[in-house]
């Protein structure tokens, strides 16, 4: 696999993604995102991968937002609207993931940074992080994150990012429930391994099945939340490691699970 702007390592279990044009702090430009989208494919079929985690180089930026000088100024309007689709596949392609994907927010995540950010399933923070959608004081309005800042912030606080551009740091984030944790800016990237190791622990089919049926049931109406989780937890309770995991709890020893 061959990745220009994206460094991809695997240790254990654990897929390291690492965006990595710290000159730029990290912006995505249209290589940037065709190579994250990759590295999200190769985890995704890497059976010992069952955790990712994704993070940014360098100490300023885990991500400053979309390159603009990246997209081609001289290619047509049809052309670029294509290239913004690329956000749109790999926000998909982390949501469809199937593994866990933990966000390692080493600096600044602002714009497009920040939705990347939230497409994480948790994140940890370095105290020194903050988050934003500046578009606004440059005339552009956030659109490609929007639907995915909305779904992790609310509303009312959602708009006061988009309506005045200001940035807020990760323990306000903290409090606004959509960081984790917030840990020294020089621990925040083995907080964030350990942390991936030890979800990686658990069943990785129930942890795929689980974490589908939760992007599922978003939108459902109640009722049908209710009976597509019902079904869900059939499909889970059929499986190996459900077995495994009531025996080992039964013995009081460690579960095996294989993901089977």
């Amino acid at each position: 696999m061959e990745l220009e702007h994206v460094l991809y390592d695997v240790a254990g279990s654990v897929a390291v993604v690492t965006l990595n044009r710290p000159e730029q702090r990290n912006a995505l430009g249209p290589q940037m995102l065709r190579d994250l989208f990759t590295a999200m494919g190769t985890a995704k079929q890497d059976s010992g991968v069952r955790t990712v985690l994704l993070t940014g180089a360098g100490d300023k930026a885990f991500c400053a937002g979309a390159d603009l000088a990246g997209f081609a100024a001289d290619a047509t309007e049809v052309e670029r609207h294509v290239e913004r689709g690329l956000f749109v596949e790999l926000f998909l392609a982390m949501q469809r993931l199937g593994k866990p994907v933990i966000g390692c927010i080493n600096g600044h995540a602002l714009a497009g940074g920040f939705g990347l950010a939230l497409s994480c399933d948790l994140l940890v923070a370095a105290d020194t992080a903050t988050f934003g959608t500046p578009e606004i004081r440059v005339g552009v309005w956030p659109m490609m994150i929007m639907s995915i800042v909305t779904r992790n912030l609310g509303r009312k606080r959602a708009l006061q990012l988009f309506m005045t551009g200001e940035r807020i740091d990760a323990q306000t984030a903290m409090q606004w429930g959509f960081v984790n944790r917030v840990v020294p800016a020089n621990e925040v990237r083995d907080s964030a391994v350990q942390w991936a190791q030890e979800i990686s622990r658990w069943s990785p089919l129930v942890m795929r099945l689980g974490r589908d049926a939760f992007y599922d049931i978003d939108g459902l109406d109640f009722e049908a939340a209710l009976r597509h989780l019902q079904a869900e937890l059939t499909v889970v309770s059929l499986s190996e490691d459900f077995r495994e995991g009531v025996q080992a709890f039964l013995e009081k020893r460690e579960p095996n699970f294989k993901g089977r």
